[in-house]
């Protein structure tokens, strides 16, 4: 989607400040607002291997009570005693560095090359995550999940769903 004027407007108050990076609005609510923008690979001559971000306040604020109730501790301490979830977690990180990979144009493959960090992201999974098997932060992973679906939103969304029966 291309980024118009009131686009970009929308985002910033959505961040609380002007976005850097910004390439897309990767999703939209049913009423237009921006819910996950995509984020270029190089911000200022700087990695940034964060390709989703979310911006939709009412998950945000969703997901932050989540954090704060100690979710992620609990969705580690699962994850770290069933390989399934570990193995499906690292195709995740794989399907979304081959995805970031995508976007990221000749002329930018380049200027990271020229500035040292031609091969700084070709490891870094969903979130920036290098170890595939850690959650870290759930807003990258549920933005990731609302763009192509993954372990942890998967987890998330079945989370909430048993609160809300």
């Amino acid at each position: 989607m291309t980024i118009t004027a009131q686009m970009r407007a929308q985002v910033a108050s959505l961040l609380g400040r002007e976005p850097r990076g910004l390439e897309a609005v990767a999703l939209t609510a049913a009423d237009g607002s921006p819910m996950v923008i995509r984020v270029a690979s190089l911000v200022d001559d700087t990695p940034f291997p964060t390709l989703f971000w979310l911006v939709d306040a009412a998950l945000n604020y969703r997901i932050d009570q989540a954090e704060a109730g100690g979710l992620i501790k609990q969705f580690q301490a699962r994850i770290n005693g069933e390989p399934e979830l570990q193995r499906r977690m690292r195709d995740d990180h794989l399907a979304h560095i081959a995805l970031r990979a995508g976007y990221i144009s000749p002329a930018v493959s380049q200027r990271m090359q020229e500035l040292g960090y031609g091969q700084v992201l070709d490891h870094k999974g969903i979130g920036g995550i290098a170890d595939y098997k850690r959650i870290r932060c759930l807003h990258t992973w549920y933005a990731a999940h609302l763009i192509v679906p993954n372990t942890i939103g998967e987890m998330l969304d079945l989370w909430w769903r048993e609160r809300a029966a």
